[in-house]
């Protein structure tokens, strides 16, 4: 089992020391493990100038060292990603080393969070049709491993802007997926919705099946834990819903190398739901 989308504190939102989240990666038969902590470069997101590389990778040496023999610990980054920051997100990418990268859009227009008060004045259309054009680009930059939790504004939207219906962008969408399979990288299966608002992966089986439909195969799956109690959480459902879908494997990493595992080779895993 994967958890390819884990923070520590080398994020600004999160205050859970990597080593409470490898002991709650063994304890819950998670085998490979890859921690992802922001890499913001929009001057308005409150981690902007906080990442520090070399702390992080001298905690993922501490890491291996205690765990190495049990788990299987990734060096990644969750890098924010727009067209206005594409070319220093390309300059870091290219002076930085990782195993695995996550490509994630968190912002809208003039540098605003996607968050519910983004959505005052405007409507679905107007905040996803611009956020999967800059997925677009993310996915089409050859900057990344995998592009992270493709539908997030369903995350934030709130009620009276009605109810995201994922095929009304399936247009918009499969483009993208054209790029990831052209391109040979990944799409992440984000669990976090399904202790979230949403309540549904992000994305759910709708966008997945279009995707298989479209012979794709490369996922990757992420709990995007904050705290160690989510660590593999949702995960039996996100493989229930890709042997529905007809996805028949997962994208690993290891050392850096991607692979394809079948979904067969997953293994149970039960963990609490709530938390970040």
């Amino acid at each position: 089992m994967f958890d390819y989308h884990v923070h520590t504190t080398r994020s600004v939102d999160c205050h859970t020391p990597i080593e409470a989240s490898c002991e709650a990666a063994i304890d819950r038969g998670v085998t490979e493990i890859a921690f992802t902590d922001h890499v913001d470069f929009e001057p308005a997101d409150e981690g902007y100038g906080f990442y520090d590389y070399a702390g992080f990778m001298d905690d993922i040496a501490r890491v291996r060292e205690r765990f190495g023999d049990r788990l299987a610990i990734l060096a990644g980054a969750e890098i924010d990603f727009n067209t206005g920051t594409a070319s220093q997100v390309a300059a870091f990418r290219g002076s930085h080393d990782f195993d695995f990268v996550i490509g994630s859009v968190h912002f809208g227009e003039n540098g605003e969070i996607i968050f519910p008060r983004y959505f005052a004045g405007r409507t679905l259309d107007d905040v996803f049709l611009p956020y999967y054009e800059n997925i677009q680009a993310a996915a089409e930059s050859g900057l990344f491993d995998t592009i992270g939790h493709l539908d997030l504004p369903q995350r934030y939207a709130p009620p009276e802007v009605g109810s995201y219906e994922p095929l009304r962008y399936e247009a918009q969408v499969r483009p993208i997926f054209q790029a990831i399979i052209d391109r040979g990288i990944s799409f992440e299966i984000n669990t976090s919705g399904l202790r979230q608002a949403p309540k549904s992966t992000m994305p759910g089986i709708d966008l997945v099946r279009v995707f298989a439909a479209m012979g794709g195969q490369t996922v990757t799956i992420g709990s995007d834990s904050h705290v160690a109690s989510t660590i593999g959480a949702g995960f039996d459902t996100a493989i229930a819903m890709l042997r529905e879908a007809g996805v028949p494997t997962v994208s690993s990493f290891r050392e850096g190398v991607r692979s394809l595992v079948p979904l067969e080779t997953f293994m149970s895993v039960g963990v609490a739901t709530g938390g970040a």
